[in-house]
Order: structure tokens, then C-alpha cells, then sequence
């Protein structure tokens, strides 16, 4: 309740943001900053501090640490100057996020179009989605989902067992709006 970090368990590729790799079976703090939300990969983390800045570290083999290579981080780094809100991260290396303007950027693993940019291309620095204004994100496995300002549910990305709610089973690259209901809350899962 006073906003301070903490991780443990696997760290092989710095994870826990604690300036090595080794795993810890306890809490270790990060940092003696103060943070707002959190969203983790399978073996990477995001984090967003008080002051609007978003930060990564962990597994960047795919650019899913948005820092624009592919180095592995054991601490966190800040991603650009941006101001944040919300932050979403798939399970299969790619992340949504939100400034506070309302803007949807996503970088990381692309195979499935996931980013949403209407490409197939990794990319390892965030990239924006569209122009409208956003609220919610959620990414699941290979796919991605987002609400607008004005309710719009839209889905893009791995398409497989139908999770983009499209009524076909084909992959998007680039944001299908779902229905034409208004929507406050989305949650991904790794294929619903």
C-alpha cells in the first residue's frame, strides 16, 4: 500500500529487475520509487512509476522490452519520455500500452500481426496504433484487444480458435472493431 515493488522466483534472464540474474525464493524490492501498475511477460516485467513513466527489464529477444534492440535487461530501463496509463503484456512477447493522451502504442513479436500496425515485423521500439483515443487494453497470447473513448471493443492478431470474436478464424493485423456495443472492461486470455 505505499507503492514500493517487489519480485521473486525465476530470474534467468533478470526478470526481477534486481541488477543480476539469479532467482530469489523471497521478496527483493526494486527500486525506492514509487510505482502505479505492473503487468509481466513470461520472463520479462513492465512497470509504470507514479510520475507517468513506463520501464522494462527482463527477456528482450523479440524487442518486447521496447527499448529498440534485442538486449536482455536485469534492471529497469525507462521506455522513452512518453507519460503512461495502462500497460498489457502478452504472454508470447508483445505489450499494448496507453498514455495518458489516450494514444495505443505496441511493440515486441509480431508473427500474428498482434501489433496491430497492419505488418507481420518484430519491432522493438513502441509504434503507434491508429489515431483514436483508447481506455483499455489486454494482451493475450498472440493477440490483442483494446477499447476506445467511445466504447468500441477491437481485436487483431493470432485468430486460430476464433478469440478475436470476428466470427472467422483468420488473423488481423490491423484492428477489427467487435460488434457494435459500447464496452468498459476487456480481459485476454491466451486463446479467448
Amino acid at each position: 500500500d505505499d507503492y514500493t515493488l517487489w519480485n521473486w522466483g525465476d530470474n534467468a534472464a533478470g526478470q526481477l529487475g534486481i541488477s543480476s540474474t539469479q532467482y530469489r525464493s523471497s521478496p527483493v524490492q526494486i527500486g525506492a520509487t514509487s510505482w502505479t501498475s505492473t503487468s509481466k511477460g513470461i520472463s520479462n516485467t513492465f512497470a509504470i512509476k507514479s510520475d507517468g513513466s513506463l520501464w522494462s527489464w527482463g527477456l528482450n529477444s523479440n524487442g518486447e522490452l521496447g527499448l529498440s534492440d534485442t538486449v536482455n535487461r536485469s534492471s529497469p530501463v525507462q521506455i522513452g519520455s512518453s507519460s503512461w496509463t495502462r500497460i498489457s503484456t502478452g504472454s508470447a512477447g508483445h505489450t499494448l500500452a496507453i498514455t495518458t493522451t489516450g494514444l495505443l502504442f505496441s511493440w515486441g513479436l509480431n508473427n500474428a500481426g498482434q501489433l496491430g500496425d497492419g505488418t507481420t515485423v518484430n519491432k522493438s521500439s513502441p509504434i503507434q496504433v491508429g489515431t483514436s483515443s483508447w481506455t483499455q487494453v489486454s494482451a493475450g497470447f498472440s493477440f490483442s484487444t483494446a477499447i476506445r473513448t467511445d466504447g468500441g471493443l477491437f481485436t487483431w492478431g493470432f485468430n486460430t480458435q476464433g478469440q478475436l470474436g470476428s466470427g472467422l478464424t483468420t488473423a488481423r493485423s490491423s484492428p477489427v472493431q467487435v460488434g457494435t456495443s459500447s464496452w468498459t472492461q476487456v480481459s485476454a486470455g491466451d486463446s479467448h
